[in-house]
Order: C-alpha cells, then structure tokens, then sequence
C-alpha cells in the first residue's frame, strides 16, 4: 500500500514538472533573423553553409540575453526589407544603415555599431585622392541598393557608378581590372584587401558619412508597429555593451571600438 501510494503522490508531481517545463518552452520567445551571408567579416556563408561574422555573434549574444530562440535565415540584399515586410523572418541583422528613406518602410533599434565607408583603388592607381574632382571620369564599383552608392551616386556625379548584387561581385571586377575604384565601408575593404585577392589593391582613403544618407550608423530593422521586440532589442544592446560581451565579440573582428561616437 505504501508503495503504491508513493507511487500516487508521485504521479501528480511529476506531471506537474512536466506541465511547467512545457509552459517554459512554450513561453520562449522564438525569433527568425534575416540575414545576407554575402557580407564578410560582418555577415557571410561558410564552405559548409553556417553563417558567421559578427553580425552573427552580435545577434547570438542579443539572442540569449534576450533569452531567445533565435533562428538565422539568408536573404539576397536587394529583397531583404521585403522579406521583412512579408514575415519571412522578425528582424534583420545585416549591417543595415539607418537612414530615413528605409524609416518608410521599417522600424530600427539604435545603432549596434558605426564604422566609416573608404575608397580601394589599384596598386598603380594615378588617382591622387578622394574628391569629386579627384574621381571624376573613373569608374566606381558598388554593391546596389546601399547607402555606398547612393552617396557614390550623389557624391561622384561625373563617375560611372557601376552598382552590383553583392559586393563579391564588385571584388572579382576590381581585380580584373574592370573599375577604377570600390567604395564600400572600410572594415569589409580592409577584409578584402588582406585577402589574396586583394593584394591587387590599396585604401585610396576613407569618406566623411553624409549623416543624410548614412543616417547615425547601424541598427538592426523589425516591421513597423513592432515595438516590443524593438525596445527588447535596445535593452539587450545595451547590457552586452555594459557586461563587456559586445568588445569580446569586437575584438574577436577589430583592433578598435566599432560602435563609433
């Protein structure tokens, strides 16, 4: 009988355990992150198709201080606010200005870093710095529908601004010689430069940011309306910026601080 009993007591116990386990799960909070995988160091897609970058790892370290399941899912530049606005995933951590022009369409948190854009131009190159003047007639790469060649597009008005999908492609023109110069932000053409490919080129200089085209640095975009999962995202940022994750996490990629001023 006693046996038995114990047995009873038990039963209800453990059901209880497993009830609350369940709510537990159940409760997490579940998000898709949108992300381009074209972008190195900050985004990109490994031989074995696993994302790293530190997009990636900022997004990782929001995810569990945010006590998240976090899901990451690659989009084509181009389409990703659309992706966004479709549902296909809840935010977009993909080195993503923000800009007033993108405010139209979708919600930022704050900035989670700010690093200037710059100009690589050939080895050889005669051209002799980074002004209008200094530019004009030269044929200049950059990855389309970014805040790189909008500025490009506006700055360098008597350039050809060859826009293309993802700045891989810009690279494989430069070292071919088909372009005169690359504008992109300085951390990804230091990556490319330091590669072997890059061995074809040099940093003609970096570039002042139009805060209006540039906006005051990178945050990551949620749909509109979305200001719960916004100001989670905010609050998270800002403990991995006091607990000392974020400059683990920078110092795994840089030799500075690239949350900027």
């Amino acid at each position: 009988m006693r046996i038995s009993r114990r047995i009873a007591l038990a039963l209800p116990a453990a059901a209880l355990a497993l009830a609350v386990g369940s709510a537990h799960a159940q409760d997490m909070m579940k998000l898709k992150i949108g992300t381009e995988g074209a972008y190195p160091p900050f985004n990109n897609l490994t031989a074995d198709g696993s994302l790293e970058g530190f997009d990636i790892d900022i997004a990782k370290a929001l995810c569990e201080e945010m006590k998240a399941e976090c899901e990451f899912v690659t989009q084509d530049w181009d389409g990703i606010i659309p992706a966004l606005q479709a549902g296909k995933f809840d935010a977009i951590v993909a080195s993503m200005s923000i800009t007033e022009e993108r405010k139209k369409q979708v919600d930022f948190t704050n900035k989670y870093y700010n690093t200037p854009p710059a100009l690589v131009v050939p080895r050889e190159s005669d051209i002799a710095g980074t002004s209008p003047e200094d530019l004009a007639g030269k044929v200049i790469g950059a990855q389309g529908a970014t805040t790189h060649a909008n500025f490009a597009e506006t700055t360098f008005a008597d350039s050809d601004v060859k826009v293309y999908p993802t700045a891989e492609e810009y690279k494989l023109d430069m070292v071919n010689g088909r372009l005169d110069a690359v504008i992109d932000d300085i951390i990804v053409l230091q990556e490319f430069l330091d590669s072997d490919d890059g061995a074809c080129c040099k940093v003609l200089g970096t570039l002042t940011p139009r805060e209006d085209i540039y906006g005051p640095g990178i945050g990551i975009a949620v749909r509109q309306g979305e200001d719960e999962l916004r100001e989670k995202l905010n609050a998270a940022i800002t403990v991995i910026r006091e607990n000392g994750k974020y400059k683990e996490i920078n110092d795994k990629y840089f030799t500075f601080d690239a949350y900027g001023d």
